[in-house]
């Protein structure tokens, strides 16, 4: 089956309601996400004299539901209205911010309720994510999916490089505690917007439904079967494990190996972070004018030779421009693989395909920071650097000996 994959420029997303409202829930959340980001941390450190370790584990412990639930959850979302399981997500998470200051209050907050409140954004941001996800191709022409996503990755790489930002100031003006009411604010705020979309399907509108595991089996199956979607699956793989050493000891190979100053290292960080914004930005345009696959391809070589930059660094101009490539072609690739995905996939199979890659792209995360810091002590962060650099130019194997290279300006389905 050939499908064009050209977006229709005779109409801007920004005119459709439905992309317009989903676009404004996620943005929502993104800033705010970042707000707790740096305000759940902030509250351990000051006002329960939490230790480095204790707040260590505030970020790893958002990723456990994924180890739980992350393949269960496609299942469950395609089971329930879309938009229903978006705004108890987003209820849920402005409920478990609520508790932290008014246990402050009542001199009820210990380090176990917040990792309980932890657990809960994780949970919640899962089922949001993959919800949205999965809602997102009944919004948008399969045409325009790639312009679609890339508007929704700007969003993200924006609230990246301005959200600690806001929070910093917002936690110096509220205090901790009172800057988690903004962010549980952004959450209602997105129920809203998720409200003020047109009804859809459910993603399954099938009529017989398997038990759990024979579920998640199918959707496996067809993940790791499909011959476009598992190359895509594995290169990204390898590649957040990579990345996740990296930004866990990005600050700390900064001050210890290029001995930069707190300021250099904030301009190094946002001028990385920069490279997200021009990477959703070219994502489109770069597909239409080099074709698909040529498009995945270059980003990939543009992330894997980010991360090479890494470990040459001698100073701020390269380790900043390294970060600037790294998330230029990190970006591009997430605009294109979540499009393509989210076009090869049946309706009915949406929850399950994109679970089954958050189980996998986010459930490595914690392991490839946590074996990264283990390895600092024995072979050194630039070594460690290396390491991941590696792994980045692995995951260009999978797509190189699959299909994608050879696609154009269209989707080839393999029968």
């Amino acid at each position: 089956m050939a499908t064009r994959w050209m977006p229709d420029l005779s109409r801007s997303l920004w005119r459709e309601r439905g992309f317009r409202d989903l676009w404004l829930s996620q943005t929502a959340t993104l800033v705010g996400t970042n707000v707790t980001l740096l305000a759940l941390p902030l509250v351990g450190l000051f006002f329960l004299d939490a230790s480095a370790f204790e707040v260590g584990l505030l970020w790893a412990v958002e990723y456990l539901p994924i180890m739980l639930v992350g393949l269960p959850v496609g299942v469950w979302v395609e089971r329930l209205p879309l938009r229903t399981v978006m705004v108890l997500a987003d209820l849920g998470r402005a409920a478990a911010l609520l508790v932290v200051p008014v246990a402050l209050w009542l001199d009820v907050l210990s380090m176990p309720l917040l990792y309980g409140v932890t657990f809960v954004i994780g949970l919640g941001t899962l089922f949001f994510d993959v919800a949205q996800l999965s809602l997102l191709p009944a919004l948008v022409e399969e045409s325009r999916l790639v312009d679609a996503n890339g508007k929704l990755e700007l969003s993200r790489s924006v609230a990246q490089i301005g959200g600690p930002g806001l929070g910093g100031a917002l936690i110096q003006w509220l205090t901790a505690p009172l800057a988690l009411f903004a962010d549980m604010v952004t959450y209602l705020a997105s129920a809203y917007f998720v409200l003020r979309l047109p009804k859809t399907p459910r993603a399954i509108p099938t009529e017989e439904k398997l038990d759990l595991r024979r579920e998640i089996v199918e959707g496996m199956r067809f993940v790791f079967g499909h011959s476009l979607i598992r190359p895509l699956l594995l290169c990204a793989t390898l590649a957040e494990l990579a990345f996740a050493a990296v930004l866990a000891l990005q600050v700390v190979f900064a001050s210890d190996e290029l001995h930069l100053a707190p300021a250099m290292i904030g301009i190094a960080l946002a001028v990385g972070n920069s490279g997200g914004v021009v990477g959703a930005l070219l994502a489109e345009p770069l597909a239409r004018k080099l074709g698909t696959g040529t498009a995945f391809m270059a980003a990939i070589v543009l992330f894997a030779g980010g991360s090479v930059i890494l470990p040459l660094s001698r100073g701020v101009a390269t380790f900043a421009l390294g970060l600037f490539v790294i998330y230029l072609g990190a970006y591009i690739f997430n605009v294109l693989q979540v499009s393509l995905c989210q076009a090869v996939t049946p309706s009915n199979l949406l929850g399950r395909m994109n679970s089954v890659f958050r189980f996998a792209t986010w459930g490595v995360i914690p392991i490839g920071a946590a074996v990264g810091g283990l390895l600092v002590d024995p072979i050194g962060l630039r070594n460690v650097f290396w390491i991941a650099a590696a792994l980045n130019v692995l995951s260009f194997l999978p797509p190189l000996f699959s299909a994608i290279p050879k696609m154009r300006d269209y989707l080839e389905e393999p029968v």
